[in-house]
């Protein structure tokens, strides 16, 4: 609940011009708060005679920024290997650390993990900090938050960099929220500014309708994650050195109130998306099911995967694990075909990190060719048939 000290207050009226859902007004020379209010906090912060507090509260004791440095990235690692987005953060890590003059450690935890730090090493990391543990080998949100917690206030990283997976999506905010840190979820773009450590994280909001830059000035560590296939893997350069660092944890932070039964891998249909280097996409111009035989006859001369717009998906023409897009998957293929697709921000950020992009489209004037490196104008019933015989032609596929 937001409460005025009318004793105090002085009706300036800087609450009222501060507040987003005007849901604050100076009425004889008193703020009065109405029920629009959603304690965002923006008018305690901008009332210079401090007039103004939300109900329970407390205030933190500012954050000594200057105890924290370095850039981290938690290395996920499933069944046993490192999980590839893993090394995409490696890469824009290594930027921001090279810029911020810092070093890059990789947090690794799990069981059995020890001859993965040189892969690690060799993809950017100047250290790795080791938790191999057996209590670690099967993921447990309580404990994996518990260690990264412990880790993060022993070492004071300046920044915390995590893939936005089913793993970073559960374990990351648990650790913001525990530590009273800022994070920005399912980023596709990350810089820094050198001459004050601020991390500047772009991701999709209001639907995908704008890219959003979002700073957490105020608080350490900044943290952030990141989705799969939107940013570059660093080369690996396996004569590269660096420092391994085996964390040793007590009983207390291994100890979970989850029991893990069984973990069960299943193949996604079609196979996966994220994988293929030449995807086959289809939206909402295909106009019917049938209209993906097309696709898959395409895909299947250039060895590709056939994946869709959520247009697509919700159409029911196509499952839901080869959705491109905000609400699906992010992928990043050699070749990327986008077929009657407008070229909605909502899908272009899912796939606009592909090598070469090909549109048709019968629209002239649709968006996705202001992102296409070739686009053809016209009738795709026509024009994929067409293609796949020549591509048929070309390989000599033809009888």
């Amino acid at each position: 609940m937001l409460i005025v000290n009318t004793e105090i207050c002085i009706g300036c009226g800087a609450c009222e011009a501060n507040c987003a859902f005007g849901a604050i007004t100076v009425e004889d020379d008193i703020a009065v708060v109405g029920d629009a209010c959603t304690l965002c906090g923006s008018c305690v912060d901008s009332c210079e005679v401090e007039a103004l507090c939300i109900e329970g509260a407390e205030k933190k004791a500012p954050v000594d920024l200057s105890a924290w440095s370095g850039i981290w990235v938690f290395a996920e690692a499933r069944h046993g290997k490192i999980a590839p987005v893993a090394f995409e953060l490696l890469g824009i890590g290594r930027q921001l650390a090279d810029q911020r003059k810092a070093p890059l450690t990789a947090v690794l935890l799990g069981a059995d993990l020890r001859d993965k730090t040189d892969e690690l090493i060799a993809a950017g990391a100047d250290k790795v900090l080791l938790a191999d543990d057996p209590a670690l080998a099967q993921y447990r949100e309580d404990v994996y938050g518990k260690v990264l917690e412990h880790l993060i206030t022993e070492y004071k990283p300046e920044v915390l960099l995590a893939g936005a997976t089913a793993i970073g999506r559960s374990v990351i905010p648990q650790v913001a929220t525990a530590l009273s840190a800022g994070l920005t979820a399912d980023c596709t773009d990350l810089a820094i500014r050198p001459e004050d450590g601020v991390l500047l994280q772009t991701r999709p909001a209001f639907g995908g309708n704008i890219m959003a830059t979002i700073e957490c000035p105020r608080s350490r560590p900044q943290m952030a994650t990141v989705r799969p296939n939107v940013m570059a893997p660093a080369e690996t350069d396996s004569s590269r050195t660096g420092e391994v660092i085996e964390v040793e944890l007590s009983q207390e932070l291994l100890s979970s109130k989850v029991e893990v039964l069984e973990t069960v891998l299943c193949e996604e249909e079609q196979g996966n998306i994220r994988e293929s280097e030449v995807l086959v996409s289809g939206g909402r111009g295909m106009e019917n099911e049938k209209g993906f035989a097309l696709l898959r006859e395409l895909a299947g001369e250039l060895n590709g995967t056939v994946s869709a717009s959520r247009a697509a998906v919700d159409a029911g023409w196509i499952g839901y694990p080869c959705q491109v897009g905000q609400t699906g998957k992010t992928v990043s293929p050699k070749l990327y075909f986008a077929c009657g697709i407008s070229g909605a921000v909502q899908h272009t950020v899912g796939m606009q990190s592909a090598e070469t992009i090909v549109a048709i489209n019968r629209d002239e004037k649709a968006p996705i060719f202001d992102l296409a490196t070739y686009g053809l104008v016209g009738d795709l019933f026509e024009i994929l048939p067409l293609l796949t015989q020549k591509i048929k032609e070309q390989r000599g596929h033809v009888s």
